[in-house]
């Protein structure tokens, strides 16, 4: 999925961590994909005041909504660098394409995982014959400076690890550890609770955590969470106490807070304005980052530049 606003802004991450538990309740902003008839994101990741977890930087929350006589899903070819995209389903589905040759269908409790490396472009779209409601989310992983111009490639998963509720679709959590290709420690993990059920699971201290609610509402460690906005936990934490009222379906995501200054900007993760600039032109000079096939439409082009230089600051305000 796409960053498609027409005048991005420049997205600030960087080093500082948290400072131990914490509770913060980030409300997400309305972001409207492919035009004004388009698909609503809540996008809670980046945000004004913590714009990183772990080495998570963008989090979109779609739905549920109907899609019955509109296009669902519909997202031109874009180009993506320094990051990977991870695709997660609760209700629909939806087809990628990429420029390495990629096609996948993804459907609820699969992972689609695509790692840009130093150039990629994608597309993607609701099939003609898809359900008639959708609902999923669209995360970011930043790649870290040593593997950030890795040879791009495409993991679709559709076997992954589940016990009681829990599907762990990246990195490990409570003895489940996920096959998808991870380049920095983290977790990313959904958990669907029964009506009035109590669960209890291990985190690691040296992560940071957050809880953004799928479905229903949950107690998260004693905090009542809804659909909406994303629940930062900081860091410091041995486990974590969820309580379903009725029930619920959780995303969890954490690791280790991210040591390096980033910008992110549009579809690009760099380290400074330079590495923005060159993305941008090599994209709207059909360079690099590849050509998507089969998608009955045209791609998106690059926003302009921000008329001052881009910066990288801290990860958090």
């Amino acid at each position: 999925m796409s960053n498609v606003e027409p005048a991005p802004q420049e997205i600030q991450c960087g080093a500082e961590g948290a400072e131990g538990p914490v509770h913060e309740l980030l409300v997400g902003r309305d972001v409207v994909l492919g035009g004004t008839r388009g698909l609503t994101v809540t996008r809670t990741i980046p945000h004004r005041d913590r714009r990183m977890v772990g080495a998570w930087c963008f989090v979109d929350h779609y739905g549920p909504v109907s899609i019955a006589g509109g296009p669902g899903m519909r997202v031109g070819p874009h180009p993506h660098c320094g990051l990977q995209t991870v695709s997660w389903l609760v209700e629909g589905d939806v087809v990628h394409r990429d420029s390495v040759g990629s096609l996948a269908r993804i459907t609820p409790g699969e992972l689609n995982l695509m790692t840009s490396g130093r150039g990629i472009s994608h597309s993607e779209e609701s099939p003609g014959d898809a359900p008639q409601r959708l609902h999923g989310v669209q995360l970011w992983v930043a790649l870290p400076a040593d593997q950030r111009d890795v040879a791009a490639h495409f993991e679709h998963h559709g076997d992954l690890p589940r016990r009681d509720g829990v599907t762990v679709f990246m990195g490990e959590l409570d003895g489940l550890v996920s096959p998808a290709k991870a380049y920095t420690p983290l977790v990313g993990a959904e958990i669907a609770l029964a009506p009035g059920s109590r669960r209890s699971f291990p985190l690691r201290p040296d992560f940071e955590y957050a809880v953004l609610a799928l479905t229903g509402t949950a107690l998260v460690d004693g905090l009542e969470l809804a659909p909406g906005p994303l629940l930062y936990l900081g860091t410091g934490r041995t486990g974590l106490d969820l309580v379903a009222q009725p029930a619920a379906r959780l995303l969890l995501i954490g690791g280790e807070p991210f040591a390096e200054e980033l910008v992110m900007w549009w579809n690009f993760v760099a380290r400074d304005h330079d590495e923005i600039v060159a993305a941008r032109a090599a994209w709207a000079d059909g360079d690099r980052f590849g050509t998507v096939t089969g998608y009955d439409g045209s791609s998106i082009p690059a926003p302009e530049l921000p008329a001052t230089r881009l910066k990288p600051r801290g990860r958090h305000r």
